[in-house]
């Protein structure tokens, strides 16, 4: 409970460090000297002094010390250790809070020798003898030696030297030296202490061979002689030294050889494998005899019973030539944590093994070896699972993604190649939200409304649409803060398509097209068979095209390229018009419209009064191959003055090319024909006849009078409008501001959004359009000062930040977009002066 536990485990302690009262600050850890002055953790202080501290994501940070650390106080059998832990929110550590932990153990078990192989570091302590030779000497009139040696003083001890065997040469340090690269060597009352880095200079790389060596353990027994090693096997980090100390005027010298594995673990069949050797040639230099006395195993340095082990499934075995630890791997008292591998997101497994073996032999009578092996299992790829569930009610896509382990957190998201941190979504219309389960695993939900601008959307067929989430979520994990994305692809169909719709009608010359947009073609592009219509094209053949945003209006005349013909009667033409709707990125056909009107057949044919006849022919439907070019009038020499691919022109007097006249009391009609053969064939198939009548007797006067054309006028309605003027929260016009919400806090620059809206009548061939509108300082709209916002329509070029229209889609509250009207202005504030109006 609290912050901060305490155990002690022999010559180990731990203090673990609570996860949740120390999530999401920044820790320092100092330790504590007698004087009271503390001193920083870092890592190489902690391999030096005989510290460690180690991360677990899923349940805390842990702090552990030896008793025959650099700042424990020893007093008789209690060692005691004090700790300073410094938590802030900020990695400057500014308003830290401190937690002060004074932890004591228990421990009188020494053995005359103790190896500790911890994570960071290698210690090895000895019983600090004298020969009694030596005391019996010294106690024989010490006070003469004192005189001689005023230095040499009764039960002073002091380290002089450390002497490193290397295979190529020895190698003697001071103690100051020592120090310097990192050692530490010490003596207390009854012993005397080396502790050394792993990464330490004189530290070698030993392989012992297990099978080699319980061989040679075997004729130990017989031969009596200490096994000559060789051969690969498992590595070990070791030290071979003397360290010299003085005893009065005495020097002794003592062993501090000390060996820890380094490998030896093997990973098969979903299970953990970690075999160390008995015995190892650096601790057991002249040692002629070995016995087992003790082999315990545990995790987190708490020793497990035989009972705990099995319920674990772990398996212990002390075998003849080593001892072997089998783990389950996701067995309990390990933990998973993630990993990165080439931005390959990954678990691990880790577990925290101890081991404790104990042995007596003739030389040291007995040696007391604790190992603490933190074993990480190889990289794993792990699948990162992604649901979407979708709100439709509230159009929202919901989508969770994870779970994650406790030490991995998002970091940012990559919208439309954009890279925004979290507190930032929201402006980009994204919710993110956490959620962390019992076990302190963790996923994350991302809501997104669909008619968010970076949703995109698709049709796909009849009254369905595809909405489409893009976006890249960047995580980290912690403490070793490798980042790995997830690409989040999500596609929901719904039904909530409306697509365009047409109405066609003609007047005296032309064919007109008129599409009201739906909400699935913003994309699509008009075509006329594979002819892009854009509007540079249309003003080639005198085509009219306009876009509201509402509305695609297209207008063709009768006489057009793209104008189809059929249904040729004397006193009829029926002239179609085809338009095909296609997607702009895969140009698939998406729909198409048709509008076809009955037109007479004197749009094709001016009778002048001088004589002349003016007639195009048209090709029909169904005569594609038929050549203009050939067409000829009732006298085949009669030629056409002008073709093209459709139409053939004929311009002659009414006296040639064939003209048949007929006469009666008041008129006089000329007839001929357009003719087509094909070669070889007198028949033809193609015969259009046409006739000019000109009365035979006929007076007009003519009054000219030049007047100039009147102004254009507008013919003013009258009606009832109900109109709304709202103020929306964001971009998305999704959520207005309600009554109980005014008055609304904005600041200064802050961007507003304002839709009006012609509420009445529902008519669909009204359109909204603004004219003035303005900001007072009150809520009388003939107050003064006053600021323009839009000025007949049109921004005001006054203001330094103009005001932005925003278009109007189709969706299920806007049923008539032209009816609608939206704008951002940039927050604004009265002055008169140099004063600033509040109200």
């Amino acid at each position: 409970t609290g912050p901060m536990s305490l155990e002690c485990s022999g010559n180990l302690l731990r203090i673990t460090l609570n996860a949740e009262y120390f999530e999401d600050k920044y820790l320092s850890i100092f330790v504590v000297d007698q004087s009271g002055t503390a001193w920083e953790l870092d890592e190489a202080m902690a391999a030096k002094c005989g510290y460690t501290v180690t991360y677990n994501p899923w349940r805390s940070i842990e702090f552990r010390a030896s008793a025959l650390s650099c700042h424990s106080h020893l007093q008789k059998d209690v060692f005691t250790i004090t700790i300073q832990i410094k938590a802030s929110h900020t990695p400057d550590m500014s308003s830290a809070t401190r937690h002060l932990k004074n932890a004591s153990c228990h421990y009188d078990l020494w053995s005359p020798r103790e190896l500790i192989c911890e994570s960071n570091y290698m210690e090895v302590s000895v019983k600090r003898e004298v020969p009694q030779v030596i005391k019996d000497f010294l106690e024989d009139e010490p006070e003469d030696w004192t005189l001689l040696f005023p230095e040499a003083k009764a039960e002073e001890a002091s380290i002089w030297q450390i002497v490193f065997h290397q295979p190529e040469e020895k190698r003697a340090l001071l103690v100051s030296n020592a120090w310097s690269a990192g050692y530490w060597l010490n003596t207390t009352d009854s012993r005397v202490l080396l502790r050394v880095p792993y990464t330490a200079a004189q530290v070698q790389l030993v392989e012992v061979g297990v099978l080699l060596q319980a061989q040679q353990a075997d004729r130990l027994r017989v031969s009596n002689q200490m096994p000559s090693l060789q051969g690969q096997g498992i590595t070990f980090s070791v030290l071979r030294s003397s360290t010299f100390y003085k005893y009065q005027w005495v020097i002794l010298m003592v062993d501090t050889a000390v060996a820890c594995p380094v490998d030896g673990v093997d990973y098969m069949n979903k299970t953990i494998t970690w075999t160390v050797p008995k015995y190892v040639p650096p601790l057991s230099a002249g040692v002629t005899s070995f016995k087992d006395v003790l082999v315990e195993a545990g995790v987190d340095l708490r020793k497990l019973s035989a009972k705990e082990m099995a319920s674990r499934k772990y398996v212990l075995l002390n075998e003849l030539k080593a001892i072997t630890v089998k783990i389950p791997i996701g067995a309990e008292g390990g933990y998973y944590k993630t990993s990165v591998s080439n931005g390959q997101l990954g678990i691990k497994y880790t577990i925290n093994l101890f081991l404790e073996h104990q042995w007596e032999d003739n030389k040291w009578r007995q040696t007391k070896h604790t190992i603490i092996k933190e074993i990480e299992t190889p990289f794993e790829e792990a699948e990162v699972a992604i649901t979407n569930n979708l709100n439709l009610s509230a159009r929202l896509m919901n989508v969770t993604v994870g779970t994650f382990l406790p030490d991995v957190e998002l970091l940012n998201l990559i919208i439309e190649g954009i890279s925004v941190a979290v507190p930032e979504a929201v402006q980009h219309g994204y919710l993110i939200d956490r959620t962390i389960y019992a076990n302190r695993s963790k996923a994350y939900i991302i809501q997104v409304p669909l008619d968010a601008p970076s949703v995109q959307k698709e049709y796909m067929r009849e009254d369905m649409r595809a909405y489409t989430l893009n976006v890249t979520l960047t995580f980290i994990t912690y403490p070793s803060r490798e980042t790995f994305v997830v690409p989040v692809t999500v596609l929901s169909a719904v039904k909530d398509a409306v697509l365009p719709s047409a109405r066609g009608f003609c007047d005296g010359r032309n064919l007109h097209l008129i599409i009201t947009h739906g909400n699935v073609d913003q994309n699509w592009l008009p075509f006329i068979s594979d002819w892009h219509l854009t509007q540079e094209a249309a003003e080639k053949y005198n085509y009219v095209l306009r876009d509201n945003g509402t509305h695609l209006a297209i207008s063709v005349p009768f006489l057009s390229p793209h104008v189809s013909y059929e249904g040729f009667h004397t006193s009829a033409i029926k002239a179609s018009f085809h338009l095909t709707l296609k997607d702009g990125i895969t140009l698939a056909q998406r729909t198409d419209f048709s509008v076809s009107c009955i037109f007479s057949p004197s749009e094709l044919i001016q009778c002048l009064p001088n004589g002349t006849v003016i007639i195009t022919a048209i090709k029909l439907v169904g005569g594609e191959d038929l050549d203009t070019a050939l067409l000829v009038l009732g006298d085949r020499q009669c030629k056409p003055s002008l073709v093209t691919e459709r139409t053939a022109t004929f311009k002659f007097n009414v006296n040639t090319c064939g003209t048949i006249r007929k006469f009666n009391n008041t008129t006089m009609t000329y007839e001929n024909e357009v003719l087509y053969f094909r070669p070889g064939n007198d028949t033809p198939i193609y015969q259009l006849k046409f006739l000019c009548s000109y009365a035979v007797k006929e007076t007009a006067d003519v009054r000219y009078e030049s007047k100039k054309n009147p102004p254009p006028s507008i013919k003013p309605g009258f009606g009832c409008l109900s109109l709304s003027l709202k103020l929306f929260k964001e971009k998305s016009y999704s959520e207005p501001y309600k009554e109980s919400e005014y008055p609304v806090i904005k600041y200064l620059r802050e961007a507003l959004y304002f839709e009006i809206e012609l509420i009445q009548p529902k008519d669909t061939r009204l359109d909204l359009i603004l004219d003035d509108c303005w900001a007072t300082n009150s809520q009388s709209q003939d107050s003064r000062p006053q600021w323009h916002i839009l000025i007949h329509g049109c921004e005001s070029n006054k203001d330094s930040y103009r005001t932005i229209f925003h278009k109007v889609n189709y969706s299920l509250r806007v049923k008539f977009p032209q009816h609608f009207k939206r704008f951002e202005v940039r927050m604004l504030s009265f002055v008169q002066g140099t004063s600033l109006l509040q109200e």
